[in-house]
């Protein structure tokens, strides 16, 4: 009977302290255990700005790029900061596709707040640590997204929504359970898709599907030309798709809990 009361003082103390745990976790600042991915999201979106644009700087010898130049170097940058920054904060380098885990519950408000500001402040950084180190004058709008010359804002506006969509949709299919052990090629996948949506969109509108990758050289070069569509284009693009993904496609299956029988429960208290 000592023993007895022995092991069960103990497994009181143990039960104590991990209630106290539980407890002093709960009052931990939310920030405290998302810096990590806070300051990732910040560097992810420096590097998709500064190399992206990068690839958008005219080569010596041509007045413009090949149209597949810029498309494809986007791509492949955005496979690369996934690959290296996915596991730590999701590599979203991108507001409208925060905005999207948010609503799909992969991310708290809180923190979908902070990568926002984060991802607009490194990709303000990352494009003019691009302008001190290019070897030509940036601010006649290299890099920038504006609409095609003989779209009105309206089409602009419609296309901008289109391609986020697209690039939502595909998010929110690698996001779904159904793929939670189909990871290892998320970067690939993504990575090919903007390439994609850039080769299709980037001659109309840019392909911009981002505000932050908007915003950046528009305050670097101040060109606002339809700038609006650029924030509000990937927001619809993001909030729709998600929804209609979310409450319509996805499936989810209810996991039955395994029957408690009556006897364990009686030898339980027993002992």
């Amino acid at each position: 009977m000592a023993v007895d009361t022995h092991l069960e003082s103990a497994a009181d103390e143990m039960i104590v302290k991990e209630n106290k745990t539980n407890v002093s976790k709960g009052f931990r600042p939310w920030w405290t255990d998302n810096w990590r991915g806070i300051l990732s999201e910040f560097v992810s979106t420096f590097l998709l700005l500064f190399l992206g644009c990068m690839g958008c700087i005219p080569i010596d010898g041509f007045p413009k790029n090949p149209p597949l130049y810029g498309a494809l170097g986007f791509g492949l940058i955005v496979l690369i900061n996934i690959q290296t920054f996915g596991h730590i904060s999701g590599a979203f380098m991108n507001p409208a596709v925060t905005l999207s885990a948010v609503i799909w519950g992969n991310l708290s408000v809180a923190v979908g707040l902070a990568y926002f500001v984060v991802q607009c402040l490194g990709a303000v950084v990352g494009f003019g640590a691009l302008m001190l180190m290019s070897p030509i004058d940036l601010s006649g709008g290299v890099c920038t997204t504006q609409p095609h010359i003989n779209h009105n804002i309206y089409q602009a506006f419609g296309i901008e929504i289109l391609l986020t969509a697209s690039l939502v949709l595909i998010n929110c299919n690698l996001w779904d359970p159904v793929n939670a052990e189909k990871v290892e090629s998320n970067p690939v996948k993504l990575g090919l898709t903007v390439a994609g949506l850039s080769v299709a969109g980037g001659p109309l509108t840019g392909a911009s599907m981002n505000p932050a990758r908007s915003f950046a050289p528009a305050i670097w070069t101040n060109t606002w030309n339809g700038h609006w569509i650029y924030w509000l284009g990937p927001i619809i693009g993001a909030v729709l798709p998600t929804l209609f993904y979310k409450y319509v496609w996805l499936k989810i299956e209810k996991v039955k809990l395994p029957e408690v029988l009556p006897w364990t429960e009686n030898n339980n208290s027993e002992a």
